[in-house]
């Protein structure tokens, strides 16, 4: 049983919700991220990933440079305790068709896992 703290990463991207698409995905490309966690001050309220821009931007016809973060965002977050298993994230992930989850020990934030994450954990196990 390979613990989520081997697998998540632990700097956690963020964005303000009223920032415009064009910001989020020059972000998103500068850090190498394939999603931003929407945080207003120490609240985090949402996640946008690329799938957002493509399926929630993009193909709504959203200009990039006046529609705010908050209007593709998902919500609520989806997170999973640092505890459960890489198994337990990739059901998770499955269950709730999405590729990002953010780790929690117990009501601290520690980190992120991505579909990636797991997909390498998995390659390397053959």
């Amino acid at each position: 049983m390979t613990p989520l703290a081997l697998l998540m990463h632990t700097h956690i991207e963020q964005i303000s919700p009223k920032a415009n698409l064009r910001e989020a995905a020059k972000q998103m490309r500068n850090k190498g991220v394939g999603s931003l966690v929407v945080s207003e001050g120490e609240d985090m309220i949402g996640i946008v990933s690329d799938v957002d821009f493509v399926r929630k931007g993009i193909a709504e016809g959203l200009h990039p440079d006046t529609t705010k973060v908050e209007t593709i965002m998902s919500q609520p977050i989806i997170t999973i305790d640092i505890d459960q298993t890489a198994k337990e994230a990739n059901d998770c992930m499955a269950e709730n068709g999405i590729r990002h989850l953010v780790v929690k020990d117990g009501e601290k934030v520690v980190g992120i896992l991505s579909i990636r994450d797991l997909v390498l954990f998995y390659k390397n196990r053959i």
